[in-house]
């Protein structure tokens, strides 16, 4: 999942982060409150953690916004305000849960798991042909047939189908997958396609993920 932190407390967001990312999720981590709005429009993430003393926009400003832009997405507080009057001022505008800090890890993630599975959403669930890729277990299968993936093994499956019928360049996988330097001299990306192929068993004259020459690799875009 693709996940948002706004968190102002440097320390804690990096905790969050790696808390989160353990799990397999994609973590963009911002410090204020305009940089949330930014990268909400600009990512649509799967689940946003906004924490409410931000700079340039506090937290309540910014959920009011983000929920403008779009009222499904789920949206967790976090506050060390403990006055039920900001809670209930929190889900009036749109918030689907609060948690007060200090919090433990393991209860952030079963509430964002719960958030999550309660959100009903298509996209939640990913298909193209024989494939299925179930966005919040994380399970994949193809042909009825359960595939196991490493976490970035199913990062880079997740990304192809996401953008599919269209192809991804070698530099946006390293990009967005393994957060490398676009320029970075290393074969990572062929390497994992060939990891994936192999555990789909994704060979023959017509393969799920193609490589477009000159390009980089797709799923449901000629080659």
């Amino acid at each position: 999942m693709h996940l948002l932190i706004a968190e102002d407390d440097r320390a804690l967001g990096v905790f969050l982060r790696r808390g989160l990312e353990a799990e397999g999720n994609q973590v963009a981590l911002v410090a204020d409150g305009q940089a949330a709005i930014e990268t909400f429009v600009a990512e649509s993430p799967d689940l946003t953690i906004l924490d409410l003393n931000l700079p340039r926009k506090d937290g309540m400003e910014v959920l009011r916004f983000l929920r403008t832009v779009n009222d499904e997405l789920p949206i967790l507080i976090l506050t060390a305000r403990s006055e039920m009057e900001t809670k209930i001022r929190c889900l009036d505008l749109g918030a689907d849960d609060c948690m007060l800090k200090p919090f433990s890890l393991q209860e952030l993630r079963a509430r964002c798991r719960a958030l999550v599975r309660r959100r009903r959403e298509v996209g939640l669930v990913l298909r193209y042909a024989d494939l299925e890729v179930n966005r919040v277990d994380r399970s994949v299968k193809r042909a009825g047939e359960s595939v196991q993936l490493t976490n970035k093994e199913f990062a880079l499956l997740e990304c192809l189908l996401l953008g599919r019928g269209r192809s991804i360049s070698r530099a946006d996988l390293l990009e967005r997958v393994w957060e490398m330097n676009p320029t970075a001299g290393t074969n990572v990306v062929d390497v994992y396609v060939n990891y994936l192929r192999r555990k789909l068993k994704d060979t023959g004259a017509n393969p799920l993920i193609k490589t477009v020459r000159g390009q980089g690799y797709s799923i449901g875009a000629r080659a």
